[in-house]
């Protein structure tokens, strides 16, 4: 069992190294590799996380609210894949940084196609334990994400331009060019910063 009482000190450097990437910097080329450097920190260890925000689900995805900013310019989440677990085909609508903290997840790249059709747009990525991604409408925003095993949980960082479990975003259908609204939530159904 972690021990959920070591003071969360790498997630408030975190917290602090994105206020000042987005209060230095109004251009998106300029902020994400800060943030994304700071992923890279955060990531490094993950003594931090509490158990609280590890804990899968038998059948689905989690994610966790760890902070949400007190303008809503960000939040920070972490999500719990079950073995085998994906998301389905989706965008965000905002920008995201994304940092594997344990075991590897797969991304498989999508556009978004006329009438809602989600094309594959190119190769697989898969991020291991310090790896990070991005993900935004400038760069590309359609994805669908899975756990890389099938044998044992992995768990990723995200940080979101936005309060991403409130923000009404899409998710697509592969075949018939179906695309419909959703909004996450959360699954700790936070109403502010959890304290760690």
């Amino acid at each position: 069992m972690r021990d959920t009482s070591f003071p969360s000190d790498p997630l408030q450097q975190f917290i602090d190294a994105v206020g000042i990437a987005l209060d230095s910097h109004s251009v998106e080329s300029k902020f994400l590799p800060e943030i994304g450097e700071a992923m890279r920190r955060l990531i490094a260890d993950d003594h931090w996380l509490a158990d609280t925000y590890a804990q899968p689900h038998e059948t689905y995805y989690q994610q966790y609210l760890l902070h949400l900013d007190p303008a809503n310019r960000f939040s920070v989440v972490s999500f719990v894949w079950g073995p085998g677990q994906a998301t389905p085909i989706h965008d965000h609508l905002v920008w995201g940084v994304i940092g594997v903290l344990r075991g590897a997840e797969i991304s498989d790249p999508y556009s978004a196609g006329s009438a809602g059709h989600a094309p594959v747009q190119g190769s697989p990525q898969r991020l291991n334990v310090g790896d990070v991604g991005y993900v935004s409408p400038s760069i590309g925003d359609v994805h669908r994400v899975r756990n890389a095993f099938d044998d044992q949980v992995s768990i990723s960082i995200h940080v979101y331009g936005g309060d991403i479990g409130a923000i009404s975003r899409h998710v697509y259908d592969h075949d018939n060019a179906a695309r419909k609204p959703f909004v996450s939530g959360y699954a700790n159904k936070a109403e502010g910063t959890p304290r760690m």
